[in-house]
């Protein structure tokens, strides 16, 4: 008597959910791809400003993923499927020729097109008989009989061996996040920790260096609050509200989280390569150039004023002139400026979730919920984000992996029946 296949569900067709669907299939199980919009993977064709950075070049970053559960436990999750080994699968089993920008470290498909990853990716899931059912929102799972339902908003429920929820947090809700499957988990008695929008943007409210938008340049920026410090070094971008670029997206969770708190973070900004020393040595110069001239063969014109002000320095005074009460403020706020900030942009605008579901809750080899088995978790869904750059797309490639993986290995029981679908 044949065996029958394992079915596997996997809910949330975006870059974990296409993945866990691949690897499920590829190990023989009879797997469903369940999405709530009418495409799926639309994250992934907004992201990278619609070129998707899809993995950085180097593993150098695990260090700097953010969790509120095992660090330990993030690695060896994060390592079950090494970079390399990413790249290959990229390059030769999906068909896609990956190009690295240097100056960033970060790998592009070479045609720069996002909507490129999504197609050869799902192109890839049809090769290995992946059946995709979209505008079908999942409202339900229950445990039955050692076997899960999946119950489908205005459709009959279905009925498998293995579900995995790969449906992501509540970042970029247009994209079809909204959280559901996060209260899905929680009801099904998962701890969730606290969520929070990360890499998002922050907002500075009647700021002094508001009228600096669309300036952008380097710099070092440094974030201290109630739940950690960070720091990052990269691009800067003032915006019409506040400030953006990837230094700031990778501190803003520091911020996000400070709100509501007694003490809100102070974020703290180097605007240029100098140290204290190096400035110091600057505007000692002597002579008839002036505290402008000096700034600005650093910074840019605008930039250059609105910091001499800030640090109640009149650009237009002599460096010979300069006293040294008014030269130790300037240093001060060029090497360790507070950047005066109010909110921040939200989930809207935030690249991804953090918080989710504890990884003490899930087994960290097959992505397999200690609480609920035959249940699988991956992506961004669980208690885990990295910095810009394609990590949190190597985070959902490897978690979506090991789950799918895992859900094609779960026991058999009984018979599963096959409603119309």
């Amino acid at each position: 008597m044949a065996v029958r296949p394992r079915r596997v569900a996997v809910i949330g067709a975006g870059a974990a959910g296409a993945m866990a669907a691949i690897f499920a299939a590829s190990g023989d199980a009879e797997t469903l791809l369940l999405e709530r919009t009418p495409d799926g993977g639309r994250k992934i064709l907004i992201s990278g400003g619609g070129r998707c950075n899809i993995l950085p070049a180097a593993d150098d970053a695990s260090r700097r993923f953010v969790t509120d559960s095992s660090p330990n436990t993030l690695r060896k999750m994060l390592r079950s499927w090494p970079l390399r080994e990413q790249i290959s699968f990229f390059e030769k089993d999906v068909g896609l020729v990956l190009a690295e920008e240097k100056e960033t470290g970060k790998l592009f498909p070479a045609s720069n097109r996002a909507r490129d990853v999504r197609e050869t990716l799902f192109a890839l899931a049809r090769r290995r008989n992946v059946r995709l059912l979209t505008n079908t929102l999942v409202i339900g799972l229950t445990p039955i009989r050692g076997r899960w339902s999946v119950q489908r908003e205005g459709a009959p429920a279905l009925e498998t061996d293995a579900v995995i929820v790969a449906t992501g947090g509540l970042s970029v809700p247009k994209s079809g996040s909204d959280g559901l499957g996060l209260a899905l988990l929680a009801g099904l008695g998962h701890t969730v920790h606290t969520t929070y929008a990360a890499l998002t943007p922050l907002v500075g409210a009647a700021s002094p260096l508001a009228g600096l938008a669309g300036i952008s340049l380097p710099v070092t920026i440094t974030a201290r609050g109630p739940h950690g410090d960070a720091e990052a070094t990269g691009g800067f971008l003032f915006t019409h509200r506040g400030y953006s670029g990837p230094a700031v997206l990778d501190v803003s969770h520091i911020a996000v989280r400070s709100l509501g708190e007694t003490v809100p973070a102070r974020v703290m900004v180097r605007w240029t390569g100098r140290d204290a020393s190096g400035w110091d040595a600057a505007l000692r110069a002597g002579g008839a150039r002036t505290v402008a001239g000096a700034l600005r063969g650093e910074l840019p014109d605008r930039l250059a004023a609105a910091l001499a002000h800030l640090s109640g320095v009149d650009p237009a005074r002599p460096l010979a002139k300069l006293p040294r009460e008014e030269r130790l403020r300037l240093i001060e706020t060029l090497v360790a400026g507070e950047l005066p900030w109010t909110g921040h942009e939200g989930y809207a605008k935030a690249e991804v979730t953090g918080g989710g579901v504890s990884l003490a809750e899930v087994d960290p080899r097959t992505l397999e919920s200690l609480r609920c088995p035959g249940l699988f978790i991956c992506g961004e869904a669980l208690d885990a984000f990295g910095p810009i750059g394609g990590y949190n797309f190597q985070w959902a490639w490897a978690t979506g992996r090991a789950a799918g993986l895992g859900a094609a290995r779960v026991p058999l029981s009984a018979p599963v029946r096959s409603p119309s679908e």
